[in-house]
Parts: C-alpha cells; sequence; structure tokens
C-alpha cells in the first residue's frame, strides 16, 4: 500500500470543494484514503451532512465538537475538545500525510494536532486574504503549520513563499471549485425546480451571509439592510442558503426562517443546498448575493454577478462579474441597479475565472505521489529578497 492520506473536512463548503480529491485518492492504486469528518457534519442544527458524505465515501473517523454555542467562549470550547480528539484519531490512524483545506476554527485544531503529532500537513487555499475574517489569521496559522501548500492563484502562491515557505513546497493548482463545475452533470431547470419544490420567477437570486467574525455584533443590522433591499425588487424570487457556525451566525438564521414564513411565496430557504443543486442553482438566477467565498471564487464561471456586501471578502482577488457594496439598504440597492444594468450585463459574456481552469484535483493527486516526505517536518525559513 502507498502513501496514507488523510483528508479532514467540517462543513458543507469545504466537502464540496475536497470532493473530486477525495474521489481521485480512493481511486488511486498508490494512495490509500483516510476520512475524517467533523465541524458542521455532525451537527443537527446543520443538517447532519455528514449523512450525505457516506452516501459518497467511508468515514474512517467522525470528531464531533460540541456545536451548540456559537459565542466566543463556545467556539473556544469547541476547538479545545477537537484538538485532542483530533490527535487521538490521528494515532489510531497512522496518516502519512493529512490535507487541510482553508481556514476555519476546526481546521486550525486539526492542524495543531497534526503538528505536534508529527504528521506532514499539505494546506489547500493558503495565501489568501480576508481581511474581514479571524479565518485571515488562522489561515496563515495554519500555513505555518504545514509542508506542502497548494494555492489557487499565482499571487496567492507568492504570498505564501512571502511568509517563509520555500518555494519548492508551493504549488499554485488553481481554485478547488471550478472542478466541480466542469464534472458534475447539473440539473436542468426543471429538474431543479423539483428538487427544491419551488418555482423559478422572472427574476432570481440565492443569498447566502455569514456574520463577518472581526466586527462586534453587525449580523443583525447587516442582514436586515439586505432584506430590506431585496423588499425593493418586483417579480423576484429568493433562494436563501444558512449562515454557517461562526459567531453570531444563528441571528441570520433565524431572520431568514421569519422572512422566509412572512414571503413564501417569493422565498425558500435550505440549510444545505449541496454541490449538485447549489451549482444547478448558479444556472437559472441572475445573481449571488451575500458574502460567500463562491460568489467570487465560482459564480463568475457562470457568467452572472456577484453582489459582494461588506468586508468578509475583502482582499480577494475578484472577476469583474463581481460587485462590491456596503452593507446599507441604498448601497445594496444600487448595486441591483448596476446588476440590471444593459451596460454591466454586456461585460458578463466575457468575463474569465481568475482561479484556474478546473483541473485541482489531479495536479494534487500528481504531487502527493511524487513528492518525498523524508525530512520534510525539518522546515527553514525562506527570506524573501525585497530589493529584486
Amino acid at each position: 500500500m502507498g502513501k496514507k492520506i488523510c483528508v479532514v473536512t467540517g462543513t458543507r463548503a469545504d466537502y464540496g470543494l475536497l470532493y473530486w480529491l477525495i474521489k481521485e485518492v480512493e481511486k488511486d492504486k498508490d494512495l490509500e484514503l483516510q476520512l475524517i469528518v467533523t465541524g458542521m457534519h455532525l451537527s443537527s442544527e446543520f443538517g447532519f451532512t455528514y449523512k450525505e458524505i457516506e452516501k459518497d465515501f467511508k468515514i474512517d473517523k467522525k470528531i464531533d465538537i460540541s456545536l451548540t454555542d456559537d459565542t466566543p467562549i463556545g467556539i473556544s470550547k469547541s476547538m479545545g475538545i477537537a484538538q485532542p480528539l483530533f490527535a487521538q484519531a490521528y494515532e489510531k490512524l497512522s496518516p502519512d500525510i493529512i490535507i487541510l483545506l482553508g481556514d476555519r476554527y476546526e481546521i486550525f485544531s486539526a492542524a495543531s494536532a497534526a503538528m505536534i503529532s508529527r504528521i506532514p500537513i499539505a494546506h489547500i487555499h493558503g495565501g489568501e486574504s480576508t481581511q474581514g475574517l479571524i479565518d485571515e489569521s488562522i489561515r496563515h496559522c495554519i500555513t505555518k503549520m504545514s509542508h506542502i501548500h497548494f494555492t489557487a492563484t499565482k499571487i496567492y502562491k507568492q504570498r505564501v513563499i512571502q511568509l517563509g515557505e520555500q518555494p519548492n513546497r508551493v504549488f499554485n493548482v488553481g481554485g478547488m471549485g471550478i472542478e466541480n463545475i466542469k464534472r458534475l452533470e447539473l440539473l436542468s431547470k426543471k429538474e431543479f425546480e423539483n428538487s427544491i419544490n419551488f418555482k423559478l420567477n422572472k427574476r432570481n437570486i440565492l443569498v447566502t451571509f455569514h456574520p463577518v467574525t472581526l466586527e462586534n455584533a453587525t449580523s443583525q443590522i447587516q442582514f436586515q439592510a439586505i432584506l430590506d433591499a431585496l423588499d425593493k425588487l418586483s417579480d423576484t424570487n429568493i433562494i436563501f442558503t444558512k449562515a454557517n457556525s461562526d459567531t453570531d451566525g444563528k441571528i441570520i438564521n433565524q431572520m431568514i426562517d421569519n422572512y422566509v414564513k412572512a414571503n413564501s411565496s417569493k422565498a425558500v430557504v435550505f440549510t444545505s443546498l449541496g454541490q449538485l443543486r447549489y451549482l444547478s442553482a448558479l444556472r437559472f438566477i441572475d445573481c449571488a448575493v451575500g458574502n460567500s467565498s463562491s460568489g467570487l471564487t465560482e459564480v463568475p464561471s457562470f457568467h452572472i454577478g456577484t453582489i459582494n456586501i461588506g468586508d468578509r471578502q475583502k482582499g480577494r482577488i475578484k472577476a469583474k462579474s463581481v460587485i462590491d457594496c456596503n452593507p446599507t439598504i441604498q448601497d445594496i440597492s444600487n448595486a441591483f441597479n448596476i446588476l440590471y444594468s444593459n451596460e454591466f450585463q454586456n461585460t458578463l459574456h466575457n468575463v474569465q475565472n481568475p482561479y484556474g481552469d478546473g483541473c485541482a484535483s489531479k495536479r494534487i493527486i500528481k504531487i502527493l505521489k511524487s513528492i518525498s516526505l523524508d525530512n520534510i517536518l525539518k522546515k527553514s525559513f525562506y527570506e524573501v529578497d525585497f530589493n529584486l
């Protein structure tokens, strides 16, 4: 048996991004897949999404970190619970390398345990910037705990090197999200409508809004501004997907439930659409609204607009189809006016997604199979010559 590759997933979002990589590891005769599921996947509040994973793959270990409290104290407790449980799982599975994606707090705990356990880490989507989030710091911390790096753009690769990582261990493979667009057989309009039990209208939008974790108690005010702006739209149906388990996410989710209950003829809500329904939705909507990273990394491939609200994604590389606005009724309404203008609509046909060609998983597999792990734990700091 070849290298034992342990993949960790904690949310519906990162599982969707990791799916094809997990699939490639599973089918490769020179690699052995190990799969650890944690975080939101094991929470009833977020739909017990581990059940969907079990339809696709064998789960080697479930790590429940008690996501019942989205306050800072509650999240810190979940992180404290997570680290020793990851260490126990690693001791049992004895992986050769651990694959982690992104920047969430449960992934930080997974990385910390791997570092203490002296297990090499391959980190996906490092070098990115989200200035409104705690995730910004977590992402860079995971980069420094990791030994192999798979970035989504050339600029992100340069940032990882700037953090002191050796250039021969940093690989620009492209974004993971585009691969689903290329490889999944998406639903027709009728199939999609049947799958969500909801008819589309003349105009349709998808709304996903998460808390901005470096701001203090802004979720309710900002999301109310979004709802007020939505109420100004005519002949428009709205598909909501709920916020994640960040601090104050429950506030947003309750507001969505209340809005949908009061506007059931034009609005519907899902805890998780799953990758197939989510990407299928992008074929039939006018734009994605909110502050999800998907609005920047996946939505541009469908040649539709993204209204990116507030600072959660501030600092990320963006396609020309992204309209940035402040989280106020006036600014959001102005963004909708821009979106539906003939001038903006005419630009969408030529939009290029800056996150690659959708072949990231195959590139990662090739590198994982060929790279030597001998003495990889002993890292030396790479000094960037800023005089060049």
